[in-house]
């Protein structure tokens, strides 16, 4: 096999899905970045699968960190593609072979996704079927039995599966470090358009998500919650108008705090300060990140 694409997973305890991770690989080469497992995931690795390139951290890097290491170590050894594949995702067939193919003759796709099925492949999976609601023709071809077309463009599709390009990956870069767990994808999806690139989704190519199905409830009024939904919406390079909407959303929670004083609810506005900190405290680090994606390379990579 011409090994033009090395399959990258980052490991965080996952001994319940890596051996049937690893087995649906085939004969691709493959990176594990290993977050400092606790679960023996490592030693099964090590033990069952010699091959892979395992490369461990000593402390949990988070999603994106992890996966600029791989994407960086493949990189570096001349391929044209990668594929990001969750530790909890299984591929079907012959996916790469067709997603490389399919990618080499529209070379405007940045990254290509197959379709997400649930665990058992009996039906989609149920954050997918969200993201796939966004492109104009998919459900409405299957619900009058059109053939199903190639190639359905998307603004988003979690990265459980990403086929991304070579020339994608030095023009757009890595994933944003400002990112620890969840929303690094967003943002990799916004920058990847504004630099010219598109998502799609490829009919007939599939893999299997072994995850609950079923949305999980957010605490939206979290710090937590809020500081990753603000560097989503801010972050996004599309917005021209960062600073005046940082403005604004400092003087609302400012007139927010006074109101709530001034009614003597005490609580909220307590609430409404913390918030005011998140937001001033997160204003320069996204500055920071906007200025880097901007400009077209391989930021974050160690190329």
């Amino acid at each position: 096999m011409d090994h033009k694409c090395y399959i990258i997973i980052v490991t965080y305890n996952g001994l319940k899905w890596i051996d049937r991770c690893l087995k649906s690989c085939g004969d691709y080469p493959v990176v594990v970045v290993d977050n400092n497992s606790s679960d023996n995931t490592v030693e099964y690795i090590k033990e069952k699968y010699p091959n892979v390139n395992l490369i461990e951290q000593e402390k949990n890097l988070g999603f994106g960190k992890a996966n600029n290491i791989g994407i960086s170590y493949a990189l570096n050894r001349g391929v044209d593609f990668v594929f990001l594949l969750n530790q909890d995702a299984y591929l079907v067939d012959d996916c790469l072979n067709r997603l490389i193919n399919i990618q080499q003759k529209n070379n405007e796709f940045g990254i290509l996704s197959p379709i997400h099925l649930n665990g058992e492949g009996t039906h989609l999976d149920h954050n997918f079927s969200y993201y796939i609601f966004k492109s104009r023709n998919f459900y409405s071809d299957h619900v009058l039995n059109k053939s199903l077309n190639g190639i359905y463009e998307v603004p988003f599709v979690n990265a459980a599966g990403w086929m991304i390009s070579r020339n994608c990956l030095e023009t757009v870069g890595g994933f944003d470090p400002m990112f620890f767990h969840y929303g690094e994808d967003d943002n990799y999806c916004q920058r990847l358009y504004f630099h010219g690139f598109k998502l799609g989704v490829v009919s007939e190519v599939f893999l299997r998500h072994d995850r609950i199905q079923k949305s999980k409830p957010r605490n939206t009024k979290s710090l937590l919650y809020l500081e990753r939904s603000y560097k989503v919406e801010y972050g996004n390079l599309a917005r021209t108008d960062f600073e005046i909407q940082f403005k604004h959303k400092i003087l609302g929670l400012n007139k927010s705090i006074f109101k709530n004083t001034l009614f003597f609810n005490f609580k909220k506005g307590a609430e409404l300060r913390k918030r005011l900190k998140l937001v001033c405290k997160i204003k320069k680090e996204i500055a920071v990140s906007r200025n880097i994606n901007a400009v077209k390379g391989a930021s974050y990579l160690e190329l």
